[in-house]
């Protein structure tokens, strides 16, 4: 006779065999950005959106919860989650506080809510409850039991009285079940009933939620020493303080500064970057260093401390934040080559190497190096050349070619500071390949430069922007979307005239949560070096000076712009973009609208910048759940007027001759007549 296992043994044999997978099978939770590595990004105030596939063998209904915590508490709170179809649940949590977020999702076959279901069908069906009821009672016998606390236990205990208080009387079946079935019941099994063969997934994710600037801003760029308004004299702080309403009533809110600091001598270039310098060039301001000092330090001629901090003040009294550039390449006299040589390399004739991108040479810069003798010492003095700028009211910094320094030094440094101060936002100034960019987001960056410069034709614009905010990026990955820099001047703004302006100030501003212009733009500047995306007589290398209201400039539709994102909740997202049809490769038509359709924006934009351009378009009535034949009131955002339209078909002409590059309308949910 076979000898029969114990069922002790048994157990441990199934125990040893056992799947890791649990019943209950939770996969694809979104976002999860490259299995948890990294944190996705939202803002205080977003609503951050939590799903995931969950599965089990069989008919019993599931329940599930987004489980979360803030970074400094280890209380977990819960949000239950919905069946949105397909397997697929999701739920939504509001933000409401600055920080890390940790979060990960739990599932459960819900016995109780099985009961409910199955109990009504039979019930409608006609079919006796009695043992269905006894069933009920051994679940209420259970929660009472394995109450989480008792509070909880004492809800069971009175639910589980009145059940029992119901025996003998007429109609205990169906009070029973009404009892079983009530809303309130149903609330507090979700909140804490038993769950049954119950799953978390292995993960726990984090989200980083950022001040809303992160997401919406409109930069303004400077050159601090061009603000005088004469070029032969340098400008100071005191000049850019005085500037100060300029782009304030332009509805900017960041003001940004190519590097403050002390310039270097050695090889300095001269206008046009001219490889030699006549003796009153002032040279670029990327050449950082000179006896003066170096990234800790100002350049003389634009003032002292107590003048930048008079700016900082004066700058929050109008509304604005200053931005640094924070560029960690020095001139051949910066301080740090006497001092620190081995943060530098050197050739083996003893001459240090100058930066290069082939075939550009910058004879005036040399870059540092990471690692060998220059760690950790060098990474602890640039961490603490930013917490230095900190400390004197600047909270944003535009990185230069961070792409060519170590993702992990970014990583670490970017963590230093916001662990510090957590309002820190730094820019990516890095027009390389996708995935790098892509990879600078994912470790810190809070907003990234795009390809948004060069993206000029309907199909070029239209594939750009779903991949922004409809591909995995659009969770870490926040683009600002800069017409020009004082680097990049596009070919196409070379040739448009004012009303290629026009359009590519409102492609930025109303596509782009973030977006930013380079001074000289508002005045449809365009003179460039042939065959170059370069200004002629750059600011880069000399002071210049300008005519601010020089005819042709655009500067009122830069203000009704920013007054209009500053307005319309809509504008104030970026993944909520909608292409509609217009019949005309040459105009692009897109709407952007808040989840309740409270704020329903639609724009036109004439991508030929010289000719007229006209098109039939749909008025998107369906979403609005309007008939093809529906009639929306209208508002013109350009002129203030109110018109009806009838439907779906409308024709627009967008005349650059006739200052007519751009439209804008709103559309009015119609009133409910009830």
């Amino acid at each position: 006779m076979q000898d029969v296992p114990s069922r002790s043994a048994q157990s441990n044999r199934l125990d040893a065999i056992a799947p890791p997978s649990g019943r209950v099978v939770i996969t694809n939770v979104y976002p999860e950005i490259d299995g948890g590595g990294y944190p996705a990004k939202v803002c205080v105030g977003d609503t951050f959106v939590v799903g995931a596939d969950i599965i089990s063998d069989g008919h019993d209904l599931l329940a599930a919860v987004v489980r979360y915590r803030s970074a400094d508490n280890d209380a977990w709170l819960e949000i239950p989650m919905r069946l949105d179809g397909n397997d697929y649940w999701s739920a939504e949590i509001l933000l409401r506080d600055r920080g890390g977020l940790t979060y990960t999702v739990e599932a459960w076959r819900d016995v109780f809510g099985t009961w409910c279901h199955d109990a009504k069908i039979r019930d409608r069906a006609g079919q006796a409850l009695d043992v269905e009821l006894l069933v009920a009672r051994q679940i209420l016998a259970d929660a009472v039991a394995n109450a989480p606390s008792e509070d909880a236990r004492s809800e069971f205990a009175r639910l589980l009285f009145s059940f029992d208080a119901l025996d003998g009387q007429a109609g205990a079946v169906a009070a029973r079940l009404a009892l079983l079935t009530e809303p309130e019941v149903g609330a507090l099994f979700a909140r804490v009933g038993p769950r049954s063969f119950t799953s978390t997934y292995p993960k726990e994710l984090k989200v980083m939620v950022e001040r809303r600037s992160a997401a919406f801003s409109a930069w303004y760029e400077l050159m601090p020493r061009s603000q005088s308004g004469d070029a032969a004299r340098h400008g100071t702080f005191d000049d850019v303080i005085a500037r100060l309403p300029y782009v304030r009533d332009m509805g900017f809110d960041v003001l940004y500064f190519p590097p403050v600091h002390p310039i270097g001598r050695t090889h300095r270039k001269g206008p046009n970057n001219a490889l030699t310098a006549g003796p009153n060039d002032h040279g670029s301001p990327y050449a950082i260093g000179a006896a003066e000092g170096g990234h800790d330090a100002l350049h003389p001629e634009l003032g002292s401390f107590d003048d930048f901090a008079r700016l900082i003040a004066a700058a929050k009294d109008h509304g604005l934040e200053i931005a640094l550039d924070f560029a960690i390449q020095c001139s051949p006299d910066h301080p740090w080559i006497s001092q620190h040589p081995e943060w530098f390399d050197w050739r083996p004739d003893g001459t240090i190497r100058f930066a290069e991108n082939p075939p550009k040479k910058y004879e005036d810069i040399v870059n540092v190096r990471f690692y060998g003798d220059a760690f950790p010492d060098l990474w602890l003095a640039l961490r603490d050349v930013v917490l230095f700028w900190v400390d004197r009211g600047v909270n944003i910094f535009r990185v230069d070619n961070p792409h060519t320094k170590p993702f992990p030094f970014w990583e670490w440094l970017i963590r230093e500071v916001q662990t510090r101060h957590p309002d820190v936002i730094f820019l990516a100034e890095a027009f390389t390949r996708p995935k790098i960019m892509q990879q600078l987001a994912k470790i810190g960056f809070t907003q990234s430069y795009s390809y948004f410069t060069w993206r000029n034709t309907k199909p070029e614009l239209t594939a750009y922007l779903k991949e922004l905010t409809q591909g995995p990026s659009r969770h870490y990955m926040r683009p600002n979307f800069f017409v020009n820099t004082p680097d990049i001047n596009p070919f196409y703004l070379q040739t448009s005239g004012r009303a290629g302006f026009q359009a590519r100030l409102v492609l930025a501003a109303t596509l782009g949560g973030n977006y930013g212009i380079y001074s000289g733009f508002e005045l449809c500047e365009a003179a460039a070096l042939p065959g170059k995306e370069e200004y002629l007589d750059s600011e880069k290398y000399q002071i210049r000076a300008w005519d601010w209201d020089r005819p042709g400039n655009i500067k009122d539709d830069i203000a009704r712009i920013n007054a209009l994102r500053r307005s319309s909740p809509a504008l104030q997202e970026f993944c909520n973009v909608t292409f509609y049809n217009a019949w005309n490769d040459d105009i692009l038509y897109y709407g952007k609208a808040t989840a309740d359709k409270s704020d329903f924006l639609l724009f036109a934009v004439n991508l030929d910048p010289e000719n007229a351009q006209g098109a039939h378009f749909e008025v998107p009535l369906w979403e609005f759940g309007l008939a093809d034949d529906a009639s929306i009131d209208v508002e013109n955002l350009m002129t203030g007027e109110r018109i009806t339209w009838t439907g779906k078909v409308q024709h627009m002409l967008l005349d650059p001759k006739q200052q007519q590059s751009y439209a804008m309308w709103r559309l009015f949910a119609p009133k409910d007549p009830a």
